[in-house]
């Protein structure tokens, strides 16, 4: 009798010899790795063979000499070029544009060494044209012709091409000058201008470093990460979010704000009550701001982004002094806020309780004085001016972007234009900067501009050895 799983329930016996199911032999263990085996050798001749099917055709025709040249234009981004582009081909781009704005329609040319015209394009609609050339030395000239009624260009541009580097040419548009020389004295009151300005914006971010010394004897070496944060999160609102820069910046203000609350609510109001020193303190603020520093590195990234808003700024004449409409509105809002912050300073109450706890810590706490109250006001209002002061930062002196460790770049000339002035004093602080910047802008005069910001340690070299209290500060300080 069969067992009852090979059989069916029917009643006839032959029925149920036909419907018996054969025994299962098992598979050996090595089948299925030969199996697998199979299955890989055929997809890999496959693999090969589409490999050689799609190469095939891309070597022939790599070696297929190129058509000679034909009359028909070749367009690339809106230009035509008079040849085909060479297999070498290096693209050369640019921008046409005068005061009026770009100019379209125009021809651009590039000559060889011979003279011979070898490529023409014509520029699009936001005056942008590129042409398609091989590596050697060019003569780019626009077609007078082709320009607009009143409009000239100075001459052409001579550039030599070169594998792996940007190929960009810029052509110059109205009459030419018959002198670029600037008299000695246009130049210095030109820079001057430009050192009150740079000035001014040291002191909006170095106030409240200037204040939170007076108001707790702590050197802030995280501070620069204040003016950095302003800054990233103005751009972030700003490019991300695509919010105007202007509201862009008043909430990177509010953020400063909390962040320079958070800092004193969770790191140095915990080591004040626990009464530890001057020294403790200020290697805290080393490592808070490296750390601050680097994760900025690692959210923001190493590259300078630029805001949406605010690029590429006209120049303004008003007599010899050049100035554009940012750099004009960065030294308006420096000075209003300034004049604000000493208002607050003179004829409000918190101001004169700031002053008092700058002044004598117990004797303000013994008069009724919250002084944690006010402590933590001092740091809320220094992250706020912080960010205010990182975003006129990028806008007047970085061209508009943002850089990762820019706060850390500026926090010598912020150290020493209060040491100059003053520590603990804001007003000091607000003489020194603009001193500082003044020398920072004036030194290019004589040096490299790369080196300018090495000024501002000579200044506080030369204050700590000559006046260490500063030109407003006190010798000794009672209490």
């Amino acid at each position: 009798m069969l067992p009852p799983v090979l059989t069916y329930p029917v009643t006839r016996p032959e029925e149920r010899r036909r419907t018996r199911v054969p025994p299962v032999t098992p598979v050996p263990r090595g089948a299925h790795a030969g199996t697998r085996l199979a299955r890989a050798v055929v997809v890999l001749a496959l693999g090969l063979f589409s490999l050689l099917a799609l190469a095939g055709p891309a070597l022939a025709q790599s070696s297929t000499p190129a058509p000679p040249p034909s009359s028909a234009a070749t367009p690339t981004s809106g230009a035509a070029s008079t040849s085909t582009p060479p297999a070498d081909g290096i693209s050369v781009k640019g921008t046409l544009r005068n005061a009026a704005g770009v100019i379209a329609g125009a021809q651009v040319q590039a000559a060889d060494s011979g003279g011979a015209v070898v490529a023409t394009s014509t520029t699009g609609d936001r005056g942008t044209w590129e042409l398609v050339v091989s590596p050697g030395t060019y003569t780019f000239s626009v077609v007078e012709s082709s320009l607009p009624d009143g409009v000239s260009v100075q001459g052409t541009v001579s550039r030599s091409i070169v594998q792996g580097q940007l190929s960009t040419v810029v052509f110059s548009f109205g009459e030419v000058r018959s002198s670029t020389e600037i008299p000695f004295a246009e130049r210095f009151l030109r820079v001057a201008v430009d050192g009150l300005r740079f000035g001014l914006v040291i002191a909006i971010t170095a106030v409240g470093l200037s204040l939170i010394y007076g108001t707790t004897g702590l050197t802030n070496f995280a501070h620069g990460e204040l003016v950095t944060i302003g800054a990233v999160v103005a751009w972030v609102v700003n490019v991300k979010f695509g919010v105007q820069l202007i509201p862009a910046t008043i909430i990177a203000i509010v953020v400063g704000i909390g962040v320079g609350m958070l800092n004193d609510l969770a790191v140095w109001r915990p080591l004040r009550r626990r009464r530890s020193g001057l020294i403790a303190q200020l290697v805290v603020s080393i490592g808070l701001s490296i750390g601050i520093r680097y994760l900025i590195l690692i959210l923001f990234g190493g590259r300078s982004q630029a805001f949406t808003d605010y690029q590429s700024q006209v120049q303004h004449d008003y007599g010899p002094i050049q100035l554009t409409d940012v750099n004009l509105a960065t030294m308006v809002i420096s000075l209003v806020v300034l004049i604000g912050v000493a208002l607050v300073l003179q004829r409000t109450r918190i101001g004169k309780a700031m002053r008092a706890v700058a002044d004598n810590r117990d004797l303000a706490a013994s008069s009724g004085i919250n002084v944690e109250r006010v402590v933590l006001f001092v740091w809320a209002l220094g992250g706020g001016l912080a960010s205010l002061g990182g975003v006129l930062f990028a806008l007047s002196e970085l061209a508009g972007t943002v850089q990762w460790e820019m706060g850390f770049k500026l926090l010598l000339l912020m150290f020493a234009g209060i040491t100059l002035g003053g520590l603990g004093t804001a007003y000091g602080a607000l003489l020194g900067c603009v001193i500082v910047g003044l020398i920072v802008q004036l030194s290019t005069l004589v040096i490299d501009p790369d080196l300018k910001y090495t000024g501002g340690l000579l200044v506080l070299i030369v204050i700590l050895v000559l006046r260490p209290q500063g030109i407003l500060g006190s010798r000794s300080r009672i209490g």
